[in-house]
């Protein structure tokens, strides 16, 4: 499944980068967040393979979702799907964006990659073991290494959102005292935090299961952890929600060991 997951994300990127290099233009869905072709032709590839492959397991797929096309019955295990996660780093022609596939089992982000087709770097994760793929620019595997979440020490560094700090962010960043702050978007914060390059990544603002799933799933494979502000492991599959959209996420903490 994971060399799947790689596969498909390799390929998504592919497409994704010749969109990015030949232009586009930029739709808003009814929420007002971007989507380009490149979000909807890259979901097309990786929806194509895991159902192909894996046809017993339910999709969720953001551009699907938008469009009203959400599986009836989740079961225990489900694929979350961002095929484009960092629309407006995209948009931007920045290089931190994207592609996001997870397999859920019993609410818990089980096996994920992640992959910024723009710089060449993968990780992916599965019980026990994750790593860091480097990528070179004809989207052929060149080498691969371990990786695991470290102990944090003084100073702490924290990795925020680029494109959706908030006030609560800068509050709680704040309560951690001296605090080095790497600024990236996507779900690329998540990675750092598992490679061991930063320690916390704290989220007050507003994500759906298939922005955080994949970068989650790589994450407590390298031994670091994602909790709710009650210090509840971050659930996943979260539909009739009282306050909130099916698969919305609450406020969380993403941290190392």
């Amino acid at each position: 499944m994971l060399a799947l997951f790689e596969h498909l994300a390799l390929a998504a990127g592919r497409e994704i980068m010749r969109v990015y290099h030949a232009g586009f233009e930029v739709d808003r869905k009814a929420d007002a967040s971007p989507v380009t072709e490149a979000d909807r032709r890259a979901e097309e590839i990786i929806l194509a393979g895991l159902r192909e492959t894996f046809p017993a397991i339910p999709c969720v797929a953001e551009e699907e979702v938008s469009a009203g096309i959400v599986p009836a019955d989740l079961g225990r295990a489900f694929f979350l799907i961002d095929p484009l996660d960092g629309t407006k780093e995209f948009v931007n022609r920045r290089t931190d964006f994207t592609v996001n596939i997870a397999l859920v089992r019993d609410g818990v982000p089980e096996v994920g990659v992640v992959f910024a087709p723009c710089t060449g770097r993968l990780y992916s994760g599965q019980p026990g073991f994750a790593e860091f793929v480097e990528v070179d620019a004809d989207f052929a595997v060149t080498a691969r290494h371990a990786i695991a979440a470290r102990a944090g020490g003084a100073p702490l560094a924290v990795v925020a959102s680029r494109s959706h700090n908030t006030p609560e962010t800068d509050a709680y960043i704040a309560s951690l005292g001296a605090a080095e702050i790497v600024s990236v978007g996507s779900s690329l914060k998540f990675c750092l935090v598992a490679a061991g390059e930063a320690d916390v990544y704290p989220r007050f603002g507003r994500t759906m299961e298939w922005d955080t799933a994949a970068g989650d799933a790589v994450l407590r494979a390298a031994g670091g952890s994602t909790a709710t502000l009650d210090d509840a492991p971050l659930a996943y599959g979260k539909r009739n929600q009282a306050n909130d959209a099916d698969f919305a996420n609450p406020h969380f903490i993403a941290k190392g060991r």
